[in-house]
């Protein structure tokens, strides 16, 4: 380490135990008077105190102390989570996407071309999976097979973290489920309360049209509706997205990437305010939207093309768009999590850029100094690499978002947990390690999310998930192939 990293440890640590730094010379002069004094004198001015002093010095700590613990929020803990397991039979290799891609008529030449390049420039691996519905020729987007998907990867989820959990249907009270561009009719929570026959008084609600971050969104909301539900209350939180439906089968060259990207994937979250056997505890959850503005709000957007077919155009500025949402939820997390002293850099710089010059270089906080752990929603390469730029991130921090886009693909809303199952089948979890969960959606906007662990995975590596039967294999090399 350089003398002004050195330097910069020392005022870390200088700033951050501030406190300890004034409190424990103000400790020592108090107790160096108090033996001055001597015990008769110090009792006499004791007693020389009125009654309503000593009434107001014991009751107004009480007071306040019990006000606090009245008003304050309840701490919410992740009980457990879960995500879909796909199957070989699932798999789409590189040359299967290719072969049907050329097969079908609705696709020419320069179409077919252009999604391969996007392919192999995505980062994904021959291991992706589409639903049963996409392997057909052509792809079947009907309601049934739609339905199908949903229920495949929403009750595998949810069969997987009950079995971990132990926890009974009967003993969830709350339910959000998160589907942007599959809404049917009755609802995904509707589908979920018949299949496990929760009670009658669940609360339930389905999140659509929220886009890849709404997992974040419904987390958000189910924090919310635990603070006023009994104290122990559980909330199921469910993340997926149907593909099956939304497959684009035309020729508008700004919408066939999501062919490319979007693959099977959901998870289910177990939330709860009792905290036994609890595995992270939700510290923060910061939400920014960015849908005032036009560009922003058209940058992720559902239309049809010049021939009807339904698709999603991304916008050229995207890129741009989501760097400037960033910007916007990193300066409302920053004070939330960052220690002083990367807060008291980041307010110096601020100054100088104000008063001295604006050629001052804007200090970048050190989010690393906040979290052990980063999960990026797994959008594409151009997303994992422009906030590795941003946030200054090693590649061993971003390693969980790239091998999750290579192994499962864009799953969407349930990328993060993916993402966060990679780092425990990694054995790189440890207890009191604080994980930074970033996404971004239509709207657009980026949400984020801070879980601090309670209890790692067991390190003998028993546990199961997405990863049991392939994390030994990663992380793989993803060759840059704009260099080629």
């Amino acid at each position: 380490m350089s003398s002004s990293g050195h330097l910069k440890r020392l005022f870390q640590l200088v700033v951050s135990n501030l406190l300890a730094v004034v409190a424990v010379p103000v400790a020592a002069a108090t107790v160096l008077k108090a033996a001055q004094l001597g015990p008769d004198e110090l009792l006499a001015r004791l007693r020389a105190l009125r009654p309503v002093h000593m009434f107001l010095a014991t009751f107004v700590p009480v007071a306040a102390t019990t006000v606090y613990l009245k008003l304050r929020p309840r701490a919410v803990y992740m009980v457990d989570y879960a995500c879909f397991r796909t199957t070989p039979n699932f798999r789409v290799p590189f040359a299967a996407f290719h072969e049907h891609a050329r097969v079908w008529p609705g696709f020419d030449e320069r179409s077919v071309r252009f999604m391969s390049r996007l392919l192999e420039r995505s980062g994904l691996g021959e291991e992706t999976c589409l639903p049963y519905a996409q392997h057909y020729i052509p792809p079947s987007r009907d309601l049934e097979s739609s339905r199908a998907e949903a229920e495949l990867v929403i009750f595998s989820a949810i069969n997987d973290l009950l079995a971990k959990t132990g926890v009974s249907p009967e003993d969830i009270d709350i339910l959000v489920v998160n589907c942007s561009l599959f809404a049917p009719t009755p609802s995904f929570a509707d589908m979920i309360v018949n299949r496990y026959k929760l009670r009658t008084d669940v609360r339930n609600v389905h999140l659509a049209g929220m886009g890849c971050s709404a997992g974040l969104i419904s987390v958000g909301l189910a924090r919310n509706l635990l603070q006023v539900a009994p104290r122990g209350s559980n909330a199921l939180v469910v993340s997926t997205e149907t593909i099956t439906p939304n497959y684009y089968m035309g020729k508008e060259r700004a919408m066939p990437l999501p062919n490319c990207l979007f693959r099977m994937g959901g998870a289910a979250v177990l939330l709860s305010t009792n905290g036994r056997n609890a595995r992270f505890r939700l510290a923060r959850v910061v939400r920014t939207l960015t849908g005032a503005k036009d560009g922003a709000y058209r940058c992720v957007y559902q239309e049809e093309d010049d021939r009807g077919n339904v698709g999603i155009n991304l916008s050229k500025d995207l890129m741009s768009i989501a760097g400037d949402a960033l910007k916007a939820n990193i300066t409302a997390m920053g004070p939330l999590v960052l220690p002083a002293s990367e807060q008291l850099l980041f307010a110096l710089s601020f100054i100088a850029r104000r008063v001295v010059s604006r050629g001052v270089k804007p200090y970048i906080p050190d989010f690393r100094t906040a979290f052990e752990h980063f999960c990026i929603h797994a959008g594409g390469r151009a997303v994992i690499d422009e906030l590795q730029r941003s946030l200054t991130l090693s590649d061993e921090q971003v390693e969980a978002s790239r091998m999750t886009l290579h192994r499962f693909g864009n799953t969407s809303s349930s990328s993060l947990w993916y993402e966060l199952a990679y780092i425990e089948a990694k054995g790189r979890m440890r207890k009191g390690d604080r994980v930074w969960m970033i996404g971004f959606g239509s709207g657009f906007k980026c949400n984020s999310a801070a879980w601090e662990c309670v209890r790692p995975p067991p390190a003998d590596g028993s546990a199961d998930g997405p990863w049991a039967v392939c994390a030994h294999r990663y992380p793989v090399d993803i060759p840059d192939v704009l260099k080629h």
